[in-house]
């Protein structure tokens, strides 16, 4: 049995009960900016910017509304982040989403040097943190962002998959009439 003042069992799991919910905190208020899109008609994907445990900015899916097939949440909250700090680069920032991020998002967070990317609900279609393809562990690539899935995964499923239920259901109302 290891020395009990070398070996604290109880230490890490703080330290990763703490990350835990701070990434629950950030990814509720992802969540919330996903609310704000669903009500827009947007496919509901919220995205956060955090730096130093500072919300610098928030997007939500708007390529419908703007005509802009780039107006993903990710993409308009990386734009936010980089008015907001002054520079293209984001190194220390996380970035939050409730979706897994696709090819473009992700090549723009790679570009912009985050630290940290976490996503709630994985994409089976275009996802490229693992479900399609793994974008950011591509060894080849100059720049490497700490990727973690399934932060409040169940929730952010729920909102997608209630969203395209809705979406079907009007178009079977629609060729009713």
């Amino acid at each position: 049995m290891p020395d009990s003042a070398l070996f604290l069992p109880g230490a890490l799991t703080v330290e990763a009960a703490e990350a835990d919910a701070l990434d629950a905190h950030f990814m509720r208020l992802a969540l919330a900016a996903a609310g704000q899109a669903r009500l827009e008609g947007e496919v509901p994907v919220g995205a956060v910017v955090v730096k130093d445990g500072e919300v610098i900015a928030v997007g939500h899916n708007q390529p419908i509304g703007r005509h802009d097939p780039t107006a993903h949440a990710e993409v308009i909250a990386l734009r936010a982040a980089a008015a907001k700090l002054g520079n293209y680069r984001l190194p220390g920032c996380e970035l939050y989403v409730t979706l897994e991020p696709c090819a473009m998002c992700s090549g723009a967070m790679m570009h912009a040097r985050l630290a940290r990317v976490v996503y709630a609900a994985s994409d089976p279609k275009t996802g490229v943190c693992g479900s399609v393809l793994d974008l950011f562990a591509h060894e080849g690539l100059n720049h490497h962002t700490e990727v973690v899935g399934g932060v409040l995964a169940q929730e952010a499923s729920d909102m997608l998959k209630g969203f395209f239920a809705e979406r079907r259901a009007s178009a079977r109302r629609s060729v009713a009439r």
